[in-house]
């Protein structure tokens, strides 16, 4: 463990709350972000459980120190944090979203209490909501936490001096328009974005694509400017990661590391509050992860590449889950229905999903899970569970109501095979529906899609692998019916045909200039060639492994996929599409 190599410099307080995951469904943003860290700050003792507090909401009264009530009244009117969060207005539930606002208002300012307590640096997993105004909301901004929490320190008769690091790859003009009246507050800057002169602020501008070496040399300027400060707020963006689609600074992971051990030692003992602000790619959570790593064991360790946050959040989730009602087989006397099994006899009673999982069962795991959870906050509820058998297969379906009535949120169909005379768990069908969402520009529709997703895929992914775990399988299979989908398994599964799966690092190699969307609408249209003759997907099965031998035999066949790989030559033309 990552605790056991480096020596712990600082105890940290964390602030936590499930509502963290907005209810929202964004396109090529991740909001997992928060239970994302969590994890894996739990998973390498960064902080400690007792560590992890639980935020309570700000309250409204505190809100009006910086916010007007003309403008907190609007905030529960339809279309206004829509627009703000760049999401169509029908699909939006302003009071959850406005409840996780509130809550990460709430763990700012709790977390500049303790910090001052303690002396000691705190982290709130979601906020830092520098582009909130007074009167206005902007950039997934509607609510400006770290304002707030200054203006409340000040009518509690905190008097002294207070430094905000805005590191984020954007300028903080909301937070500059909202503390022009507070004292006392020092603010600098290092973005890649000018938008207009922001009074109070010691402002560095960096050209687009600065990379590591510029930034850090003008960080260490700005720092060397960075006066000593009772209180300080870091707002350690994680859009300056050179693979975020809203940022420009193309830092690396290592960069961002030594970014933060930069700020760290020069806060040295001064009470802080670090704050993730924004961050939109897919390894977004690795800059805050690694700001604990920082901070906690002074660490330039880079996170390990075999960390999953999803898996370890099912793992933990799963533990816990022991101590108080079994595993997510359900606590019945599951001897009998195996040893009948064994007999040949057909099980009598309910339908199980396998001959193990009653209704009931997968109930109470999709809610210990947060499945539910998350589903509520976009708006569905009263759930209800069918489980069906047509040949082979299980099904599994989940019903929800909404606005629209009573409608299908996810459907599944499973079944136990064997993969090269390994039992596996066969996944035949899955689709998951948010129905009161829709279509548009930055959420396109897919092939095979009728509905945008709930934005589960990935923990519907660890859900089923969890599921084959305690099966004692030796892998879970699927078949990607198209393109976008074993892309987006392509790190988790390999396709189990040798030859297949070097066709597929041949296809992905050869349409990475192509945004994904294009690449896998050219596909399903017939729009790619393959060694100059047209070429149509292949959905055949695409397996992940959960046994070590299995695991050695399906790298075995590394050199026949590199010889696909080398032989096939995918191209797809501009004037085809």
């Amino acid at each position: 463990m990552l605790g056991r190599w480096f020596q712990r410099r600082k105890a940290l307080g964390l602030w936590f709350h499930a509502a963290y995951r907005l209810p929202l469904a964004l396109s090529g943003i991740s909001i997992r972000r928060p239970e994302e860290v969590l994890y894996f700050f739990l998973k390498y003792k960064i902080v400690l459980p007792k560590k992890v507090h639980t935020p309570k909401p700000i309250s409204y009264a505190s809100l009006s120190h910086i916010h007007t009530e003309e403008y907190l009244h609007s905030l529960s009117r339809p279309g206004v944090l829509a627009h703000i969060f760049a999401v169509d207005a029908n699909e939006l539930m302003e009071a959850e979203l406005l409840h996780s606002l509130r809550l990460a208002c709430g763990g700012t300012v709790e977390a500049a209490h303790w910090s001052l307590q303690t002396k000691c640096p705190a982290l709130n997993l979601l906020g830092g909501f520098h582009h909130a105004a007074p009167s206005r909301g902007a950039g997934f901004c509607a609510l400006n936490d770290l304002a707030v929490a200054i203006a409340e320190l000040r009518e509690q008769g905190f008097k002294g001096p207070i430094n905000i690091l805005d590191l984020d790859a954007h300028p903080p003009d909301g937070t500059a328009e909202c503390l022009k009246s507070l004292g006392h507050v020092w603010m600098g800057s290092l973005s890649a974005s000018l938008w207009g002169t922001l009074p109070g602020v010691d402002e560095t501008l960096l050209p687009e694509g600065s990379g590591d070496t510029s930034y850090l040399e003008a960080l260490k300027c700005l720092l060397a400017r960075m006066p000593l400060a009772e209180l300080n707020f870091v707002l350690a963006g994680g859009d300056v990661l050179a693979d975020d689609p809203l940022g420009q600074l193309s830092l690396s992971l290592a960069g961002v590391r030594q970014r933060d051990q930069m700020v760290a030692s020069k806060l040295n003992k001064q009470p802080s509050v670090w704050l993730p602000a924004g961050g939109y790619g897919p390894h977004a959570w690795k800059v805050f992860a690694g700001t604990g790593l920082a901070l906690a064991y002074g660490s330039l360790h880079p996170i390990p590449e075999h960390f999953e946050p999803m898996a370890e959040r099912f793992q933990y989730t799963s533990k816990r889950k022991k101590k108080k009602r079994g595993t997510l087989r359900e606590s019945i006397q599951l001897g009998e229905v195996e040893l009948g099994e064994a007999l040949g006899n057909a099980p009598k009673g309910p339908l199980k999903l396998l001959g193990v999982y009653s209704s009931e069962a997968i109930e109470f795991a999709l809610e210990r899970f947060q499945f539910f959870h998350v589903v509520r906050r976009l708006g569905y509820s009263e759930f209800r569970l069918e489980l069906s058998r047509k040949d082979a297969w299980d099904k599994i379906r989940v019903l929800g109501q909404c606005a629209l009535g009573l409608v299908l949120l996810a459907e599944c169909e499973l079944g136990i095979g064997r993969i090269k005379e390994r039992p596996v768990l066969y996944i035949n069908w899955l689709t998951l529906c948010h129905p009161m969402a829709k279509f548009r520009e930055n959420r396109p529709q897919l092939p095979g899609q009728s509905f945008p997703g709930l934005g589960l895929s990935t923990e519907t992914a660890h859900f089923l692998l969890l599921l084959a775990k305690e099966r004692h399988l030796d892998g879970v299979v699927f078949k990607p019916s198209w393109y976008h989908m074993a892309y987006a398994a392509r790190r988790l599964c390999r396709f189990v045909e040798a030859q297949r799966q070097g066709r597929f690092l041949a296809l992905m190699r050869d349409l990475e200039r192509w945004p994904l969307l294009v690449a896998t609408q050219a596909l399903a249209q017939g729009k790619v060639q393959l060694n100059g003759q047209p070429y149509v997907w292949e959905p055949l099965d695409m397996v992940h492994s959960l046994h070590a031998k299995f695991s050695e035999e399906l790298n075995s066949e590394q050199a026949d996929i590199a010889a696909e790989a080398q032989r096939c030559h995918f191209s797809l033309e501009p004037e085809r599409l």
